[in-house]
């Protein structure tokens, strides 16, 4: 997998809130069959580009969100807003909206 170089974001996730870059979909099928645009699925890994600083409890603390920058991430197919910051294509999402991180 390419790395890509570090994004400069103009956003700030608030509370729970968690920035993701979707990465591509996925162009042959698990045949080796190419697939043309339509009918790719959405994507549902990312990289998380931006982490907020979790939900406010009554007592007054924070409680951490459990992803941090650079993570990368499974998500719910339609899960979170679709935004377009600087000419690129990112998810806002919650963070009880992630299913899973990816370990390597």
């Amino acid at each position: 997998m390419a790395k890509d170089k570090d994004v400069d974001l103009k956003v700030r996730p608030l509370d729970d809130r968690v920035v993701v870059q979707p990465l591509e979909a996925e162009d042959k099928s698990a045949g080796g069959i190419l697939l043309p645009d339509a009918a790719r699925q959405k994507p549902q890994r990312g990289r998380v580009l931006a982490v907020g600083p979790g939900n406010l409890r009554e007592d007054g603390q924070r409680t951490p969100v459990s992803v941090s920058k650079g993570d990368e991430v499974v998500y719910g197919r339609y899960a979170g807003s679709d935004i377009e910051v600087d000419g690129k294509e990112i998810k806002i999402l919650r963070e009880s909206d992630i299913l899973a991180k990816i370990t390597k």
